[in-house]
């Protein structure tokens, strides 16, 4: 007897920047509606995903075509391109990097780029800086930003050695994916990369506008903002909508399209974190919306403790996961600010976070992890150091427990020993202030902090960087040694020798 299998399709349409125009997503809505689809979920990189049966495939694919609409169907080979341009007005303190920029830049992009791309305002958090391939971040140059390639199936990170003008962005992208795929056992993948020659390379395809990088990239502590519920900015609010079950129905997404229109709100952001923002409210049309979410049953205040979690997309086993340790962690009343946590089911994924959770396998003895977290605890860093290793499923709260304790005992004993310093300094010399001595690479960013060592490099906790032996390598990018400088610990400024 023959069984009838469905197969059930992933479609992914690209919103560019994380913004997507009223206009523009009502007609893709209606299309879902007319074949039938119920619901869509937003992704890390700012996209839209929803699922579909193979007699509605051919459906969908002709509603697409007729609006327009870029998609795939079970594939990324186009990487959504991540933007902060969400955070423009909410959540950044930028000085040039405003709507117009975005825009332009945006704009340029003349091809589908196959590498990730992120372009972000050094000043917010809200937005990751270098879970892409191509990172571009803002510097204090109006107009010019840093550019550091995460090469291809690596986590070696690159600094580029100057600055990138905002019109070259898009060819200076194209130019980039041009040489690494043209040279590919260069380029992806390898244990070791030569940055300087990918530049090379790409300077050789064309000439463009830059500014010297004279200065690290400096960024401020991370602290994940609040991007839920109706917030007030300047004269209007803001609204963030997140679903626990990731899931947004077409239908209120419809009505929400409809509310926009009928207030004169052109477009919707998505964030990394699967959610949705909508700015421009204005306080006498609140009614309104209040009344769409009414009508949809929407709450818009969840717990900070479950908004600082990646999982990987489409994937209901880490969405699993997570809710049962939030729950876990509700009935704990566990602390968990400034820190977020990912769910790593993909070895391959770039999820951001300051603790991730890492799947190993599944056996006869039941499912392991790997607990790691990152230098500081900063989730921009590539750094990971291993907390625990082998960790059962029903043993990871504990161990989850033990290292957020871990965290706050470290910001503790920092706190105690600047007071305590400050008070001793204040003393002796009213302008003084301590400087803990550390280094950083400057290909790369990444730190060598004697209070951590470089465990990737098998350097135990304590070991003072000019103690290190001259082979010593950056972990990220293998930079030499010499390519290190020495910095003030807590404002990452450049120390003088």
């Amino acid at each position: 007897m023959k069984t009838n299998i469905t197969t059930v399709h992933h479609i992914k349409v690209n919103l560019r920047g994380g913004i997507v125009a009223v206009g523009d997503l009502l007609p893709i809505l209606e299309v879902l509606q007319q074949v039938g689809i119920k619901e869509v979920r937003f992704g890390t990189r700012q996209q839209l995903y929803f699922e579909v049966k193979d007699d509605e495939l051919e459906q969908i694919e002709y509603g697409f075509l007729s609006t327009d609409s870029e998609f795939e169907i079970d594939s990324d080979d186009y990487p959504n391109i991540v933007s902060s341009y969400v955070t423009d007005d909410l959540f950044t303190q930028s000085t040039w990097l405003r709507e117009g920029v975005y825009r332009d830049v945006l704009d340029s992009f003349n091809h589908r780029p196959k590498l990730k791309v992120n372009l972000v305002d050094n000043s917010q958090s809200l937005v990751p800086l270098f879970t892409g391939n191509l990172n571009f971040i803002s510097s204090e140059v109006s107009n010019y930003w840093y550019l550091y390639v995460r090469f291809p199936k690596t986590n070696i990170l690159y600094c580029w050695s100057s600055l990138i003008y905002s019109f070259d962005i898009s060819s200076v992208c194209q130019n980039i994916e041009a040489v690494i795929w043209e040279e590919p056992g260069l380029f992806v993948g390898c244990e070791e990369i030569d940055g300087t020659l990918l530049e090379e390379k790409v300077k050789d395809k064309g000439n463009y506008f830059s500014q010297a990088l004279t200065a690290p990239l400096m960024t401020d502590e991370f602290q994940l903002p609040y991007y839920e519920g109706f917030n007030k900015y300047n004269d209007k609010f803001w609204l963030g909508i997140y679903r626990r079950s990731e899931l947004f129905s077409v239908d209120f997404l419809s009505d929400i399209c409809t509310v926009c229109a009928k207030t004169r709100v052109a477009q919707i952001y998505t964030t990394p974190w699967k959610s949705i923002i909508i700015k421009g409210i204005r306080a006498s049309d609140r009614k309104l919306w209040n009344g769409v979410l009414n009508k949809h049953r929407i709450n818009v205040r969840h717990a900070s403790n479950e908004l600082n979690w990646q999982t990987e997309d489409i994937c209901d086993y880490g969405l699993a996961l997570k809710h049962e340790l939030i729950s876990h962690f509700d009935r704990m009343d566990l602390r968990t600010f400034k820190l977020c946590f990912a769910i790593k089911t993909n070895p391959k994924s770039s999820l951001f976070g300051s603790i991730i959770i890492k799947q190993l396998f599944l056996d006869a003895d039941g499912e392991w992890f790997d607990v790691l977290h990152t230098v500081d605890f900063n989730p921009n860093s590539k750094n990971l150091i291993h907390y625990e290793h082998r960790v059962s499923r029903s043993g990871l709260i504990d161990v989850l427990t033990s290292l957020c304790s871990y965290y706050y005992e470290l910001q503790e004993t920092k706190s105690n020993m600047s007071t305590f310093d400050q008070v001793d300094y204040a003393s002796t010399n009213e302008t003084s202030q301590e400087v803990v001595v550390i280094h950083q690479c400057t290909k790369c960013l990444s730190l060598y902090d004697p209070e951590w060592g470089d465990e990737v490099a098998s350097i135990e906790p304590g070991i003072a960087f000019s103690a290190l032996d001259d082979t010593y390598c950056c972990s990220i990018c293998n930079a030499d040694k010499e390519y290190f400088i020495a910095v003030n610990k807590k404002t990452l400024e450049i120390i003088n020798a």
